[in-house]
């Protein structure tokens, strides 16, 4: 039985608040925390009248270490869920460390400055959390998280070595809006106007954005161009397996969606760096992030579904063999269970389920780990019970 503190407070942490409260034999202690309180207030007003389950609320400041372990120290989790901005993770981690928490997130450590995924930042906390004999669970969203547990679990049960390792994120929702994101719109505009990057032959690749993009078929959506991205569970799969080939990831953008993105890049909306106006400084991309639709409020009107998952090619008993193994996620259905749309749903309920693995001691060992570097058997049995149900195909056709 564990005291789980939540961090964040917008779609991801709705859903992250749910899922704990409807597992509460396990999670007896729930603290929801985020810099603006009545966020948190109304999430855990909600959930009670869902759940009948009562959850504690503060506000806290996720940039101050202080803060943090002011409040760690005062509630004493087992175990913090990070589902703040990406920006947080270090801080969070390093309160973790005073505090005496084990440490989850959904989303890899990225400079406030530089639009740039790498883990070498969290990973550089792998000794101290050792010595500190606390556990740091990296990227237990669904992309990353899940498609890595995927991979693993792959290279359990039916592969000897995995060559070709394919991605792919179909989101065939209608939100109803001109323009919107489906998470922090910060986040995602820096995340899918960067650079392109693949795997191949021991090297990383560099592509333009969108450079490179075909049409994908996935399962009850059909066809639908998507275009090879660089996404950051890329980085730790080919580290931890090297028998890999090409690793890619393949993410699907409406052209409408696409060219706003043009639109929004050219006239200077995306930079992440300060201008001047009228005598104050501003960072154009968080401006606009301020009028765009919150991502947390599209839930209502959303429908269709989400498609994600891995295409993988390579040996088994000397053999090739191709296995696609994938979940589709209904944006309406995330919506009637937790208030939340789909892409919300699809990374708080991994999130909740790592916690879980954490809590009951199949995933604790100290230090810090991607997902991929766990059993992944117990996590996918959860995957079915908690709401993301998962589908394989042998030895068919993967497109790419």
């Amino acid at each position: 039985m564990g005291k789980v503190l939540i961090i964040g407070a917008g779609g991801v942490g709705t859903v992250v608040a749910n899922k704990v409260a409807q597992n509460s034999d396990l999670f007896t202690d729930i603290l929801l925390a985020s810099r603006t309180k009545s966020k948190c207030d109304a999430i855990a007003e909600d959930v009670k009248k869902r759940t009948g389950v009562e959850i504690k609320t503060a506000r806290v400041d996720a940039d101050i270490v202080p803060e943090l372990v002011e409040l760690m120290n005062r509630f004493k989790p087992d175990i913090v869920i990070n589902v703040a901005l990406p920006y947080q993770d270090l801080t969070i981690m390093d309160a973790c460390l005073e505090a005496g928490v084990h440490y989850l997130d959904t989303a890899n450590y990225e400079p406030k400055d530089e639009a740039k995924f790498e883990y070498k930042w969290q990973w550089a906390y792998h000794d101290r959390f050792k010595e500190a004999g606390l556990t740091a669970i990296l990227g237990c969203g669904f992309d990353p998280g899940v498609t890595s547990i995927f991979t693993a679990y792959a290279a359990k049960h039916h592969f000897d070595e995995i060559h070709y390792l394919d991605i792919v994120d179909c989101n065939a929702g209608d939100h109803g809006k001109a323009f919107a994101t489906n998470f922090n719109p910060e986040i995602n505009i820096r995340e899918v106007t960067q650079k392109g990057k693949y795997w191949e032959n021991g090297q990383w690749v560099e592509t333009e954005p969108h450079e490179i993009h075909k049409p994908l078929t996935y399962p009850n959506i059909g066809p639908r161009e998507s275009y090879l991205i660089y996404h950051e569970e890329l980085e730790s799969l080919v580290k931890n397996f090297p028998t890999l080939k090409r690793a890619r990831f393949w993410m699907t953008f409406g052209q409408e969606y696409l060219t706003h993105l043009r639109v929004i890049q050219n006239i200077g909306m995306a930079r992440i760096d300060e201008v001047e106006y009228n005598g104050q400084k501003i960072v154009p991309i968080q401006f606009l992030k301020a009028v765009l639709p919150d991502p947390g409020e599209l839930g209502e009107n959303y429908t269709g579904e989400t498609s994600i998952g891995c295409r993988i090619r390579g040996i088994k008993d000397g053999k090739e063999r191709t296995y696609y193994i994938y979940n589709n996620c209904s944006h309406e259905a995330a919506y009637k269970e937790t208030g939340a749309q789909g892409v919300s749903y699809t990374t708080g309920v991994p999130a909740t389920i790592g916690a879980m693995m954490c809590l009951q001691g199949i995933w604790k060992k100290p230090g810090v780990f991607n997902v991929e570097e766990f059993d992944p058997d117990p996590f996918m049995e959860q995957l079915n019970e908690q709401g993301l149900p998962w589908h394989e195909l042998f030895d068919v056709d993967l497109e790419l």
